[in-house]
This record gives structure tokens, sequence and C-alpha cells, in this order.
């Protein structure tokens, strides 16, 4: 059976649901913890994640300070500036106070409406200002792959 969750959480200008389904649930109150397990897909106005497993860290006042989803994660997310990014990688952490997703391991990004591509093991991506940043390991570099336009002669 699967599990339907919905969380409200203020920013400092709207109010913006999070919806949650996952196969179970198991909260533990006075950790800040909730776990959801199994088919975990999140929702989040235009921002969409699949993972195995989510995690969520609240602190005191019950205000979400951090996602973290792992296993077979998929993602489809907007920036401020409408940039749509889809992909995946192994992991994914969402800081909601700073407003970035940071991916590990095996980390695909595309950026749809520009053509861009990163692969790498770790990338963070700034929902505020669309800013990404990539590391590789040391045996694997970080790659890039851009369309560019060039001019007929």
């Amino acid at each position: 059976m699967r599990i339907i969750f919905i969380l409200f959480f203020t920013t400092l200008l709207f109010s913006q649901e999070l919806k949650i389904k996952a196969n179970s649930f198991k909260a533990d109150e006075s950790q800040g913890i909730s776990v959801f397990d199994g088919d975990v897909n999140i929702v989040k106005g235009n921002d969409e994640i699949n993972a195995s497993n989510l995690t969520i860290y609240v602190d005191k006042e019950n205000k979400p300070t951090k996602f973290v989803a792992i296993g077979n994660v998929s993602f489809k997310i907007q920036t401020k500036q409408n940039a749509k990014y889809r992909g995946s990688s192994n992991k994914i952490i969402y800081l909601p106070l700073k407003k970035e997703y940071h991916f590990f391991e095996n980390v695909h990004l595309v950026q749809i409406n520009e053509k861009k591509e990163i692969h790498g093991d770790k990338v963070i991506l700034s929902i505020v200002d669309g800013k990404a940043y990539a590391q590789g390991l040391k045996k694997e570099p970080v790659i890039m792959i851009f369309d560019i336009a060039e001019e007929k002669e």
C-alpha cells in the first residue's frame, strides 16, 4: 500500500506544498527524522525527485532542514531563472535554507533549455542563482558537454 504524506513549509514569500508518495513511512519525532521507503516520489512545485529512500530532517520547530534521497535517484528541477534540469545520481541532499541541491556519485545533470550536460561525482546546483559546481574523482574527471552555435559562411 502506498502512503501519501503532505508537508507544508513556508518560504519568505509564499507557502509551497510538498507531496511525498512511498511504500512505507516511519518517524522519530524526538530525533526530528522522517523516513520514507520504497518507490519514493517527491513533488514540490515544478521539482520532482524519485528515489528508493528519503530521509527528512527537521529542526525543533518541525521545519525541514535537510532532505536526503538515495538509491536509483532521478530528478527534474527548475531554478528561479526558469532553467530546467533533469538527470540522475546515486544520492541527493537538498538544503532548503540554502536552496541548494547536492548530487553525489554517478551524477548526470542536463540543462534542458540550454543543452548543457555535466557528468561527475559531486555537483551542487543553486536554485536561487542557477549556478552549478562540479567535481570529479581522482581517476575520473568532470565531463561537460555544450552545444555551440557556429555561424555559417
